[in-house]
């Protein structure tokens, strides 16, 4: 009877090769749910949010105030001031235009023309002027903190300012290049995506 016998009741136990990478029991794999247990405690983690744009395509919320805004707010500011002087001009001038006589006028190529039209005219565009320029400084200011409605309304603004100077235009006047030129920057800066993510951008 021999111990190395394997059919040897009594013989000694044959060593079994170690089942694991190391010593002892066998370690046993955790569950799924043990695992995610290990991990913390409550609700699970979300992704951290990376802020706008929250959906594919959106145009990033600005920080500051796109270039072309601001050259475009600076244009305001111009066209208000601009607007103040020559109203004032016009209402001085309708002011001296009562002592102009038909000859005068005549003599300017005025024909068919009372001093009173041309009193009435210069006043009116004057008025006009003056009306205009604190509608172009609010706008301006309004660039900072206003929304949407600034906005079209700058675009609208912008419109009827290029119609005037394309009218200043074809009537000879150099003005209606400045008119036009002014009128699409703020235009292009009121319709550009930028432009609409920084008047629609959140305040809090």
């Amino acid at each position: 009877m021999s111990y190395g016998d394997p059919n040897n009741p009594y013989g000694a136990p044959q060593q079994q090769p170690p089942s694991g990478p190391g010593y002892g029991y066998p370690q046993q794999q955790q569950p799924p749910a043990q695992q995610q247990q290990q991990q913390g405690y409550g609700y699970p983690q979300h992704p951290q949010q990376q802020g706008y744009p929250s959906y594919p395509g959106a145009t990033p919320v600005p920080q500051s105030m796109p270039g072309l805004l601001v050259t475009a707010r600076v244009f305001l500011f111009i066209i208000g001031g601009f607007q103040i002087i020559v109203g004032g001009i016009l209402l001085l001038a309708a002011a001296g235009s009562g002592a102009l006589t038909t000859s005068q006028l005549e003599s300017a190529g005025l024909t068919g023309i009372s001093p009173d039209a041309v009193t009435g005219i210069f006043a009116g565009l004057g008025l006009l002027f003056l009306a205009l320029s604190p509608l172009s400084i609010t706008l301006g200011v309004k660039f900072a903190k206003g929304g949407n409605g600034v906005r079209v309304t700058t675009i609208v603004y912008g419109a009827v300012g290029a119609a005037m100077g394309l009218l200043a235009l074809v009537g000879g006047g150099f003005a209606g290049v400045l008119w036009l030129a002014f009128s699409g920057v703020m235009i292009a800066a009121c319709a550009q995506p930028s432009g609409k993510a920084w008047f629609n951008r959140p305040r809090y």
